[in-house]
């Protein structure tokens, strides 16, 4: 289970990165963007520090207070929840 559990987090990390990157590359030509919604669900499912990398190796939604302030707190959190989890069995 924990095999499967450290995959599925580098996956959803990896499409969140992604997603950051893609996002920006897409503000930057005045394409069709990805919603932010979007970005935080990726963040709420696993993906936390994958978007926050994103945020910071793509400079982007780093004015967003939102963004600056909940894509943390919502890694932290969950990653804390989950580093508990495990060792509380």
């Amino acid at each position: 289970m924990g095999t499967v559990l450290m995959w599925a987090l580098f996956a959803v990390n990896a499409v969140g990165l992604a997603a950051c990157g893609l996002d920006k590359w897409k503000a930057k030509r005045g394409a069709w963007r990805i919603p932010e919604k979007t970005l935080f669900f990726f963040a709420v499912i696993g993906g936390g520090w994958g978007v926050w990398a994103g945020m910071y190796l793509f400079r982007h939604k780093t004015r967003r207070w939102y963004f600056v302030v909940g894509i943390p707190a919502i890694t932290l959190a969950e990653y804390g929840l989950l580093a508990w989890a495990l060792l509380v069995r």
